[in-house]
């Protein structure tokens, strides 16, 4: 799942289901959404439903959750609308979809694209706050970390007990009956699919179908694994390289080249200076072990990134460590613009940090790891000093319906890997497993992808899916040099 930052380093179709609803109607206007301030604008009709940020009390203040809907194709569209949910945690569903709208355009055919911000997220009522940069970077030292804690919380507009998975979905379900939606698709990619199979726990007669890219189970809790994950990540990506003979001639010795630019960064971190990817200034910028394992890790989220990943540590090796730099000024400077940090904090601290169990963590396996301990330890000396908030007695448990639901992987995932989809399946009665080969992070956009997605909201049938089309999605050759892929 997508990482904020290094400080924490149905079977049952109801047919024309369509409660009276239960809240005011959300009044819609025309606008346009965006991925960001340089990326073009996509036609939707937007607005804002007030929410109590404490559901459970009357007398709560009101927060905003920003809606959008892109309306389908169709002039007589289906009443069960498509819902992305975002990962992170942290990440702005609207900001997602406009980034990733090809990959949805099969299903807005005949189906509106529902857009919900998850509290916290986007423009819903942001939880936000500035981090000092060190601590960004992972360069982990526990009272900076405890006090830009506490100077977070103090700097946060609303009550962060509030903005946990299991308040938000009761604002999607507030949103489906105020517009007089149907039941609901759901998509979730990474911490998005923890959001559907809960939405779906919670409220099962407002799904339809779910769609699980990049997948969350219940049953796991974000943290240990994740140094564990990245390193087999990596490895994988080593041992690709070493049976490509193309790859294997121009890096040999992959593995320990990677090593011996780690050990040199952890003795001494390498200054280096050149033009910032996003601003385009001339920066000089300190580049340690800590940078080395935020650029690695992230670059190993798609197979596009991963493809250039054995050219810039060879690079590296050879005492150039400007080009690797440079991947990881962008990736935080990204990372950084895109996640709620507060909102992320109020999740892990709430439905995460409190379910470690020192001994099932094999701090073995993530001290010998290139992240090591240090994200692990900082997410738990955050969460020292963060205030849980609520969460449902039942939400540790796998979702166990008859919703229909796909299920989607990349056998290199460096964070949610085939497996724990697996773990979300065990009471799943009506679903499919894709995993797509030498795919990372997030298989919506990848190959055919789309078009199986498409297929499946259109029939809810998961089983009689033609997904053979994805044996042939494409896999981005390695670079051999920064001209491009090897052809």
């Amino acid at each position: 799942m997508l990482r904020s930052k290094p400080l924490l380093l149905t079977a049952v179709f109801l047919s024309g289901f369509m409660p009276a609803p239960a809240f005011p109607s959300l009044e819609l206007e025309d606008c346009r959404i965006s991925a960001g301030p340089a990326f073009p604008g996509i036609k939707a009709r937007c607005g804002t439903l007030l929410r109590p940020e404490n559901p459970d009390d009357a007398g709560s203040p009101e927060i905003e959750i920003a809606v959008a809907v892109v309306p389908a194709l169709d002039l007589k569209p289906e009443q069960d609308p498509f819902v992305p949910l975002a990962g992170g945690p942290g990440a702005s569903a609207i900001e997602f979809y406009a980034a990733y709208s090809q990959a949805f355009e099969r299903v807005r055919r005949h189906r509106d694209i529902l857009l919900v911000d998850q509290r916290g997220t986007g423009s819903s009522s942001r939880m936000d706050c500035d981090v000092d940069d060190d601590i960004i970077e992972g360069k982990f030292n526990e009272e900076q970390v405890l006090e830009i804690t506490r100077d977070c919380l103090d700097a946060l507009p609303h009550d962060p007990r509030f903005f946990t998975t299991s308040v938000a979905v009761t604002d999607l379900e507030a949103v489906r009956q105020a517009l007089g939606y149907g039941p609901l698709n759901l998509y979730g990619v990474s911490y998005g699919s923890r959001v559907a199979q809960h939405f779906a726990k919670r409220f099962p007669r407002a799904t339809r179908s779910i769609v699980l890219d990049g997948v969350v189970p219940p049953q796991i809790v974000l943290g240990p694994e994740i140094a564990t994950e990245a390193q087999v990540a990596l490895e994988q990506i080593f041992a690709r390289c070493a049976a490509d003979e193309a790859c294997n001639t121009r890096f040999p010795g992959l593995p320990q080249a990677f090593r011996q630019i780690r050990a040199e960064l952890e003795e001494q971190p390498v200054t280096v200076e050149f033009p910032n990817p996003v601003t385009g200034e001339l920066e000089a910028s300190e580049f340690g072990s800590a940078e080395l394992a935020g650029a690695v890790r992230l670059l190993a989220y798609r197979s596009s990134s991963m493809a250039i990943l054995p050219l810039l540590i060879d690079t590296a090796a050879g005492g150039n460590f400007e080009p690797l730099a440079a991947q990881f000024q962008m990736i935080a400077a990204q990372m950084s613009d895109a996640l709620a940090l507060g909102m992320h904090n109020s999740v892990m601290c709430s439905e995460d940090a409190p379910f470690y169990d020192d001994t099932a963590i094999d701090y073995e396996a993530l001290e010998a790891s290139y992240i090591g301990v240090v994200q692990l330890e900082a997410i738990e000396a955050m969460c020292s000093v963060w205030p849980p908030g609520p969460v449902d007695d039942d939400f540790r448990a796998p979702l166990d319906t008859a919703i229909p639901v796909l299920l989607l992987s990349g056998d290199a995932d460096p964070i949610t890997p085939p497996r724990y989809a697996s773990l979300a399946m065990v009471d799943l009665e009506r679903a499919r497993h894709l995993i797509g080969v030498q795919q990372g992070h997030g298989q919506a956009a990848v190959g055919c992808t789309p078009r199986v997605i498409g297929d499946f909201v259109a029939s809810a049938d998961p089983v009689g899916l033609d997904a053979r089309c994805l044996e042939r999605s494409f896999v981005m050759p390695f670079f051999l040099d920064f001209g491009g892929p090897a052809p």
